[in-house]
């Protein structure tokens, strides 16, 4: 493990700095952060917003066991995963998305199966919510996961195009969410057909991704539940829906000559006069999501 990140309250980086300070941490000033402070290979930076701590470098493992967990958050997980969260180290597929809230680029659909082993290993390399990590790490994350022994992953990318034709088709980004979720969910089981759960975010009324499963998915156990990325297999199917809606967005940026931005800010707006000052209208239908409110700046 090397690197970590944890919310913080107020106290605990007063707490936090005291006993940096007392243990000759070097401090530095960084942007965004309260405090940056380094000894030998390790940093430990607290950012502003949240705020939470970043730790990274050699010692990392450490210094979460004896100081940060104990000293500060005051309770103890890295190492306990398997006594705290059980059901996390059983075998299970597990399903996330990327890109349901940016304008411009793909919604993409993950799912990992994962069991004892791979769980281990996988928060032994430091895969959690692709949330909390950039995408510089997110890309060689992406990267460990599909050379992990015994991995198994599904990955459902749905370009603009056929995301507008479905929505058109459908009429609500649940029931698409639903579809994708259902068909990832199918082909993982086809993967691995003795595998008896699965656990998704949950974006909307259980019965929607349920009547949605395919003839193999209602076999097995569906869960769903808000926040479910704190485990594993979630936190890792994460990382490969965000891994390959990031790449889509490089791989449109080069191809049109404009750094198209994530999100729905008033960047996108820019990106947005842009591209449709370039190459016309139409463009947006190749690129973008249309039943988002933004697209009606140019519809």
């Amino acid at each position: 493990m090397n690197s970590y990140t944890h919310p913080l309250n107020h106290n605990q980086v007063n707490e936090l700095r005291g006993i940096l300070e007392q243990e000759n941490y070097e401090f530095k000033s960084r942007d965004y952060a309260i405090f940056s402070a380094k000894k030998d290979k390790l940093n430990v930076t607290v950012y502003e917003k949240g705020p939470k701590v970043l730790v990274q470098g050699k010692g990392t493992k450490d210094f979460i066991q004896f100081t940060l967990e104990p000293k500060v958050l005051g309770f103890a997980k890295l190492g306990y995963e398997e006594e705290l969260y059980p059901k996390m180290f059983e075998p299970h597929f597990g399903i996330d998305e990327s890109g349901k809230g940016d304008f411009f680029g793909p919604l993409v659909i993950a799912g990992a199966y994962t069991d004892k082993t791979l769980t281990r290993s996988l928060i032994d390399a430091g895969v959690t919510d692709s949330k909390k990590i950039s995408d510089l790490k997110i890309q060689k994350l992406s990267k460990i996961i599909k050379e992990a022994p015994g991995i198994e992953y599904d990955v459902i990318l749905i370009n603009p195009s056929k995301y507008n034709e479905l929505y058109k088709s459908i009429g609500n980004l649940n029931k698409l969410l639903a579809w994708g979720h259902a068909k990832c969910i199918e082909n993982l089981c086809a993967k691995k057909p003795h595998c008896q759960r699965a656990l998704s975010d949950q974006f909307a009324k259980s019965s929607v991704l349920e009547s949605s499963l395919g003839p193999m998915g209602k076999n097995i156990i569906l869960e769903q539940r808000t926040k479910a990325e704190e485990d594993v297999a979630v936190a890792t199917a994460s990382i490969l829906a965000r891994n390959h809606f990031v790449e889509w967005m490089d791989a449109a940026s080069k191809e049109y000559n404009i750094e198209i931005p994530k999100g729905a800010s008033m960047k996108v707006k820019e990106a947005g006069n842009f591209l449709v000052k370039a190459h016309g209208v139409g463009i947006l239908s190749k690129i973008a999501k249309l039943h988002f409110k933004t697209a009606q700046n140019w519809l």
